[in-house]
């Protein structure tokens, strides 16, 4: 049976629906890694610009790129912390990977501002 997706093939995030997965054709980790990541600092609402790495090891699902790019986008308009927001998408990541969060790895980047940088990870 062919798998579709919402997300892949078309332009935009307007058939965004969340996290799209699709079976595990047999790889044992996965890793992927976005310089796009933008979200709001909750007290300053200036920018903050992150690299994010996920990197996790499938059982039955593995994560869909497209619908990631587009999830990742969505937290742009969203004030948080870079060590809240690397747990909020572990969570979210296990969740739709159907993994406990201690299965799925995220480390978030913070781009330097105010000559600091930040590096979380879960």
């Amino acid at each position: 049976m062919e798998q579709e997706f919402v997300a892949l093939g078309h332009a935009g995030s307007d058939a965004y629906i969340g996290l799209e997965t699709f079976p595990n054709p047999g790889v044992e980790v996965v890793e992927m890694v976005s310089d796009e990541l933008t979200a709001m600092c909750p007290i300053t609402n200036q920018p903050d610009f992150y690299t994010a790495r996920i990197e996790y090891r499938p059982r039955e699902l593995c994560l869909e790129s497209k619908s990631l790019k587009i999830y990742l986008s969505r937290f742009r308009e969203q004030g948080a912390f870079c060590e809240a927001l690397a747990v909020q998408i572990r969570d979210e990541v296990a969740v739709a990977l159907a993994l406990e969060p201690s299965d799925v790895r995220v480390s978030l980047r913070q781009k330097a501002r105010g000559g600091i940088t930040i590096t979380a990870s879960t």
